[in-house]
């Protein structure tokens, strides 16, 4: 009894990495829900899930014992990682297919948790580009181009490092905002002719949470009205921290508009 109630919290437990490995990599409810369920049913259980955006409540029965568990597991701050979301995704259909057993899929989840991420320095130079593409995409010249680059490229770190700090993700999302339309506005503030709002207005761009607004959206759209809700609130004060940083900015340089 006490070796299957064992095993039962165990497979919770799995279930429960699964969805929180899914949700904080930028995961909608239904994919979220597919992807347990299927791992689920391998290992021959039903599964009862309460979604909320900072823990996950699964209420797990093994259909082979007849034991229950009930297990809460709070979540960690959003990272989208669409390479986890997609290993997920490939491993339930594998799964799936090949009939895995229990040992297999904890082994699976492992190597999953284990995937390289691509380094710091590169991240940092691909958004900085992408920021200076979207500066080029609104008409701004080639100074104003090499400035979002780095005023993004100084948000971004400085967001990076207080967020391993463990400080709220507001404030961080807000202090990157800040840093980079301050850093943005300082430099062109010293080069005439150059109109400083196209670079301020693109150096905050990667900060915008678009996979929360998208997730929230489709949620609702889903029936996950309370799911969807929480992360499109939560988008919203994002939206609102970055609104901030740049209203302090523009009083700062006494800009009229963007």
């Amino acid at each position: 009894m006490d070796e299957n109630k064992h095993l039962t919290d165990e497979m919770a437990d799995e279930l429960l990495k699964i969805s929180s490995m899914l949700m904080t990599s930028g995961a909608n409810t239904n994919r979220i829900l597919l992807i347990l369920n299927k791992f689920a049913s391998l290992m021959n259980t039903d599964a009862q899930v309460f979604i909320n955006h900072k823990a996950f409540i699964i209420s797990l029965t093994n259909i082979n014992t007849g034991e229950r568990t009930t297990q809460v597991r709070r979540l960690p701050h959003n990272v989208v990682n669409f390479d986890i979301i997609s290993a997920l995704s490939r491993a339930g259909l594998k799964a799936e297919k090949e009939k895995w057993d229990f040992e297999k899929i904890k082994q699976e989840i492992i190597r999953i948790q284990n995937l390289r991420r691509y380094p710091r320095i590169v991240t940092l130079t691909m958004v900085s580009l992408a920021g200076a593409g979207f500066c080029n995409i609104f008409n701004g010249d080639y100074i104003s181009l090499a400035v979002v680059f780095v005023a993004t490229f100084l948000g971004l770190y400085v967001k990076q490092t207080i967020e391993k700090s463990g400080f709220n993700p507001y404030l961080c999302a807000f202090t990157g905002a800040l840093v980079s339309s301050m850093t943005a506005g300082s430099i062109l503030h010293f080069i005439p002719g150059v109109d400083p709002n196209i670079a301020i207005a693109t150096s905050v761009l990667f900060l915008i949470p678009g996979v929360p607004l998208i997730n929230a959206f489709t949620d609702m759209s889903d029936g996950y009205i309370i799911t969807g809700f929480v992360r499109f609130v939560n988008a919203l004060l994002f939206v609102l921290a970055i609104a901030f940083a740049l209203f302090i900015v523009m009083y700062i340089f006494k800009i009229q508009y963007l």
